[in-house]
């Protein structure tokens, strides 16, 4: 059975299919452009996969039309700062990116390649705390909290949709990740994050669908 990560030229994403791949597992990793790192990985590899267009998505759900998927997990991501008393054009436009990448691009994945995804399998969306209402302390940041706060709206709708076949989602907290979107700012590293998610994917179940969780951690986090 195949797994499906969407985002995997570096980062959190290359390091999800590297850990799968050390394991023996079936990964076919999908990505706007390919890399060195993600070539030596040995995963089927398949390019020009941009999240924020259909055309794209649907061209990879035609090239997997007679594969099933176990698991469909999303990676791709975006991340600018904005800040009140300086939300000019060029900052609105950045919120709009992170719209546009963070929120709608892994709901478009999802009507694209969710019906390639096996009754029973899963369906995982990097999202992340600062998505959270709760968690939120220290302001700022919009279009980033706010992006994240839509996809997880996004994925509790999946969560429902997708519960008559038995396919389970998770929305997933990474950690404070050292890459290059944090300019390798955090508290880990993407191997430790990697690994994290990994275990979450791997113990989710349908009963535990449309959950929030961190990740590294395994714990859930408050909306």
């Amino acid at each position: 059975m195949s797994k499906l990560i969407i985002g995997a030229r570096r980062g959190i994403g290359l390091e999800v299919v590297r850990q799968l791949r050390a394991r023996g597992d079936t990964v076919i990793a999908a990505a706007r452009t390919s890399s060195a790192e993600l070539e030596a990985t040995g995963a089927e590899i398949h390019t020009e996969v941009d999240i924020t267009r259909h055309e794209t998505l649907r061209a990879l759900a035609t090239a997997l039309a007679d594969r099933e998927l176990d698991w469909l997990l999303v990676v791709a991501g975006v991340m600018s700062k904005q800040r009140l008393g300086a939300l000019d054009e060029a900052a609105v436009a950045g919120i709009h990116q992170q719209f546009e990448t963070n929120a709608l691009g892994p709901l478009m994945a999802a009507e694209a390649l969710a019906p390639r995804v096996r009754p029973g399998g899963k369906l995982g969306i990097l999202t992340s705390r600062m998505g959270s209402l709760a968690d939120n302390t220290s302001g700022n940041s919009y279009g980033y909290r706010m992006s994240k706060a839509a996809v997880n709206m996004a994925g509790v709708s999946l969560a429902h949709d997708l519960r008559e076949r038995a396919i389970a989602v998770a929305l997933l907290h990474p950690g404070w990740v050292r890459t290059d979107m944090t300019a390798h700012n955090g508290l880990i590293d993407p191997p430790e994050s990697a690994a994290g998610i990994i275990r979450c994917m791997d113990e989710l179940t349908l009963e535990e669908t449309g959950r929030f969780w961190h990740a590294p951690k395994g714990e859930p986090l408050p909306w």
